[in-house]
């Protein structure tokens, strides 16, 4: 009895208080035309360099003034980055890398999702989108 006590408490005290995850959905958030940045990576790169982070700082800032809206980060690989699970891969680690600098930078990281957009997953969308390589980082519109 006594170790049941114990062990519930532990799991309790591990949990942090009060925190609830965001939920919201990313679907879509490629098509969308407005309240976006594109950060641009190097060929088979996972991490963007100083100069290519510029474009977040507008983004960031709408953010910060409307924190009821959430970001998606989509990441994207070029064709001539691999085959369809390295570009995957890489898209992915482009997506969450970008997301470590939202997050570093202020963003709550509950307000930010991180996904690999495929090609087969995209097929046309507005400029910078379709098969680019980089990250395009979408404010998503107020949640309702």
């Amino acid at each position: 009895m006594m170790r049941t006590a114990l062990a519930t408490l532990l799991l309790l005290s591990a949990t942090p208080a009060g925190a609830q995850i965001r939920e919201f959905s990313c679907v879509g958030a490629e098509r969308l035309e407005e309240d976006y940045a594109i950060v641009a990576f190097g060929r088979a790169r996972d991490r963007a360099e100083a100069a290519a982070l510029d474009p977040l700082g507008e983004i960031v800032a709408q953010a910060k003034a409307t924190p009821s809206r959430n970001l998606c980060v989509l990441g994207f690989a070029a064709p001539d980055e691999g085959g369809a699970e390295t570009a995957s891969r890489l898209a992915a680690r482009r997506a969450r890398s970008i997301s470590e600098e939202l997050a570093k930078m202020g963003l709550e990281r509950d307000r930010i999702r991180a996904e690999a957009r495929t090609r087969g997953f995209v097929q046309r969308g507005p400029a910078g989108v379709a098969r680019a390589s980089g990250v395009r980082v979408v404010l998503m519109p107020p949640s309702p």
